[in-house]
């Protein structure tokens, strides 16, 4: 995480409703020199949102709402000046395109986007959770998870799901580390 931000080059931190997103946030404003915007649909929770932002104006300002025209436009510009761009891989909003992956031993339907995305962009993906352990302490995990994603045209939906799957393997683990910070309260299983 420390070499992808003094290489000045933006990647994608991939999150998940496990543990707090918000301490990312948080960090990102209060840690000088890590630049931080956040794909999120603030519409879904206005009332936590305009909490945090009336706790902090400057939070509001890392927002890049994802059902825009000029999303990806956004967060291009945010990748080539060096940021950090945000977002959650585990939970499908409206018509997203979606694929299957085995989680905790069920089948689950996951976004595809957070993938495609990172492939569209050729940027690095570090994996982010931030575990809630009591108190104001919450353990943080940055983990590499990929220089590049590349699909092949062809296969492009076997790739994704590929991905996706390795994903969920890593949410997995962090589950099973802290499974009462699993915040994602919505029919996830098939």
């Amino acid at each position: 995480m420390q070499r992808q931000n003094e290489n000045g080059k933006g990647c994608i931190l991939l999150g998940s409703h496990l543990g707090s997103f918000e301490v990312l946030r948080a960090l990102g404003v209060m840690q000088r020199g890590f630049s931080l915007k956040v794909l999120m649909d603030t519409a879904h929770n206005q009332n936590i949102s305009r909490f945090f932002d009336g706790l902090n104006p400057t939070i509001a300002e890392t927002v890049i709402a994802p059902d825009r025209p000029d999303t990806l436009i956004r967060a291009r510009e945010s990748l080539d000046a060096g940021y950090f761009v945000g977002m959650l891989g585990d939970r499908v909003f409206g018509a997203d395109k979606t694929t299957h992956c085995d989680f905790l031993g069920a089948h689950a339907t996951l976004p595809s986007g957070p993938i495609l995305l990172a492939a569209v962009m050729h940027c690095p993906v570090i994996l982010f959770f931030g575990l809630y352990r009591g108190g104001n302490r919450y353990d943080i995990y940055f983990e590499h998870f990929a220089d590049e994603i590349v699909l092949n045209r062809e296969h492009r939906a076997e790739e994704a799901q590929s991905w996706m799957q390795h994903y969920v393997a890593r949410l997995e683990h962090y589950a099973r580390l802290a499974p009462y910070n699993w915040f994602n309260f919505y029919s996830f299983w098939d």
